[in-house]
């Protein structure tokens, strides 16, 4: 046990679930998205639907989508922030049952026009997951340097992504696939010791199969 899991996390208050759980599955969001955000769908669910507005869980999602973690000051400004950046939000409540109490769905829109789904679970002192990317079930945590790749799902692509990692002596920590089904659409996500440089990133692009490819810092 750490000293991060007796006191929590640096924040800006109160809850360390509510508030800053719900800054790091939108800041989360948008290193998914890879893209300034022009509109951010949020449908809370469980306690989070019924306690956001006194502990800030919807400043603090919005905050993350802008970029913010959860110690910055500006979390507190962060609806009146996106009004001035033109980032359109959408809140909602949802009675719907969940897995999980502290349960969160992000729709962003891109300026581009493209968009992303995610959904996203706050575990308590600040500990985040992402469960759902596009529909997928995935499982991101945000604290290790991550590589996510969105491909078909066909013989080669995983072995050729760990060849390019380990030409330059990345390690892969974990790894896990998930696939809608055979030869469907995929989604791998790999842990790795260290960073995943932009140029290599760049040429994993260039695989066969590959649609997308995003490469993530610890937040």
């Amino acid at each position: 046990m750490s000293m991060f899991d007796i006191i929590g996390p640096v924040m800006i208050g109160p809850s360390s679930s509510h508030t800053a759980g719900a800054a790091r599955i939108g800041l989360t969001a948008r290193h998914i998205f890879h893209e300034e955000p022009a509109e951010a769908e949020i449908t809370v669910y469980g306690s989070f639907a019924k306690t956001y507005k006194g502990h800030g869980t919807d400043k603090a999602l919005v905050a993350g989508i802008l970029g913010f973690g959860a110690d910055d000051v500006r979390l507190r400004r962060s609806f009146e922030i996106a009004a001035e950046r033109q980032v359109k939000i959408l809140l909602k409540t949802s009675d719907a049952e969940v897995a999980h109490p502290n349960t969160v769905r992000i729709r962003l829109t891109g300026k581009s026009g493209r968009t992303l789904e995610v959904v996203g679970v706050s575990l308590g002192g600040g500990k985040i997951e992402v469960r759902e990317i596009d529909g997928f079930d995935v499982l991101v945590t945000g604290e290790e340097h991550t590589l996510m790749t969105f491909h078909r799902d066909k013989p080669g692509i995983i072995s050729r992504v760990s060849g390019i990692l380990a030409a330059d002596n990345i390690n892969v920590s974990t790894m896990r696939v998930f696939r809608s089904g055979k030869n469907e659409n995929a989604v791998m996500i790999l842990s790795t010791d260290s960073p995943v440089p932009a140029e290599m990133v760049e040429e994993i692009k260039k695989i066969d199969g590959i649609s997308n490819v995003i490469a993530m810092l610890p937040l």
